[in-house]
Order: C-alpha cells, then sequence, then structure tokens
C-alpha cells in the first residue's frame, strides 16, 4: 500500500524554509516546519498536512519534540531539509564568544540532534533522505566578505555530508547536501543587492525557487549520495 510520505523542514517561517514546505505540500508530502516562532509568526496557506513546532532546533529537546511530532502525526521521517542557519560577516578577530556559541549551536548542532534522531528513524523504516543547506563560501572564500566562522560552521557540512551518507547507505539512507550561492531572500536587504551581485559570476542573485528545486532532485535522486551539488551562479568555480 503507498503511504504518504514525512519531510521535516528547519528554519521553515520564511524564505527557502517556507518556500520548501509549500513545495512539500505541492508534491502530497506530509511536513513537520520548525523554527524557534514558527506558529505566532507564519500562516501557511493551508495548514492541511503541516504540523508546526516552535523551538531552537539547536537544543536537543527541541529536536525530540520535531521528531516525535513527525512520527505520532504521521508515522514516519522520509525527508529531512536541515535549513535552519545563522551567517554572520564579521573581520575573524571581531567575533564574539557569543557570536562563536550562537552559530554553532544553529548551524552545527541543529544539524547533529535531528539528524541523528531522524537517522534512527530512517533504519526502522529502512530509506531516508537528508538534505544539508551550505554555502559555497566554504569552497571559495570571498576577501570582500570576511566570513570564516560561518565557513567553520558550514564546512562542517559539506564535510559530514559524505561521511554520513558513507555510513547510512547500507540502511537505505541518501544524505546530500546543497551549496548555495547569494540568494534573494529576506535575510538580504535590498538595498546591498547591488554589492551582492557582484560576488557571482552570473552577476545576480539565485532564486529562492533554485534552491527549492534542488532541494527535490536530490530527495528523489534515488541514485545520488554523499553529493554537495553547487546551486551558486558559478562562485565555487574560483575567482572570475
Amino acid at each position: 500500500m503507498n503511504r504518504k510520505k514525512t519531510a521535516i523542514v528547519t528554519g521553515a517561517s520564511r524564505g527557502i524554509g517556507a518556500s520548501l514546505v509549500r513545495a512539500f505540500r505541492d508534491r502530497g508530502y506530509q511536513v513537520v516546519a520548525n523554527s524557534r516562532n514558527i506558529s505566532s509568526t507564519h500562516t501557511f496557506d493551508s495548514l492541511a498536512g503541516i504540523v508546526l513546532v516552535d523551538g531552537d532546533i539547536g537544543k536537543r529537546a527541541i529536536a525530540e519534540t520535531v521528531t516525535e511530532a513527525a512520527i505520532a502525526h504521521f508515522g514516519s521521517i522520509d525527508v529531512l531539509v536541515n535549513n535552519a542557519g545563522i551567517f554572520l560577516s564579521k573581520p575573524f578577530t571581531e567575533y564574539t564568544e557569543d557570536d562563536f556559541m550562537a552559530l554553532i549551536s544553529t548551524n552545527v548542532a541543529g544539524f547533529f540532534f535531528l539528524s541523528q534522531l531522524a537517522v534512527r528513524q530512517m533504519m526502522k523504516q529502512k530509506s531516508g533522505s537528508i538534505v544539508n543547506i551550505s554555502t559555497s563560501l566554504v569552497d571559495q572564500p570571498l576577501a570582500c566578505l570576511p566570513s570564516a566562522l560561518p565557513i567553520l560552521t558550514k564546512g562542517a557540512l559539506h564535510a559530514v555530508t559524505g561521511g554520513l551518507a558513507t555510513e547510512s547507505v547500507a540502511h537505505g539512507i541518501r544524505v546530500n547536501a546543497v551549496s548555495a550561492g547569494v540568494i534573494d531572500t529576506p535575510m538580504n536587504p535590498k538595498e546591498i543587492h547591488g554589492f551582492l551581485k557582484t560576488l557571482e559570476p552570473m552577476g545576480r542573485l539565485g532564486k529562492i525557487d533554485e534552491i527549492v528545486d534542488a532541494v527535490l532532485y536530490l530527495t528523489e535522486a534515488a541514485f545520488v549520495t554523499g553529493e554537495v551539488l553547487h546551486v551558486d551562479g558559478g562562485q565555487h568555480a574560483g575567482r572570475w
């Protein structure tokens, strides 16, 4: 008997995350959507088939709540998109301890706790797909956009994508990543778009739908695992 699949999306209250929730629903998935205050800050067009979970995904207790919600409401975890992330550009010597803890919490702990719990469930199902959202600054840093701390944390996602993919493949679990360039989201104010367009060889910002399409491809690509798919206007290829 065919059953509906369930996707978990973090950082789901706006931008890429909110668009992913809608895209999965359009494809018949049930969705558990998480962000710190998603129940009070976002109303999706239709709440049918969507469960909203508030909380900081960098906390293990919240990761437990998210996975328990998926299993209790829908009975499975078929897809996990680790979309929640923090980006903070500063000269390396100006990052504070609070900056460090915030980025480690969301970008690294937010991946680890939820992915560990999701993999346990996927192992029982003998199938599953995890997609991590990273940045092409890991491959091609830019002197005009100092970001060593985000690169440190997102670089960990690049590395673990291959490691976890290799470890999990025998259980029918695939693990991939989308390495994004500069995307036109609410995180990037319109007044700096002119500058941001100079950071990509194609000379424009990426569109949210272009990241969503990449995630959906990796979700359904049954013979692809351990892949870091660059959606960045060519930024990763080098300076231009």
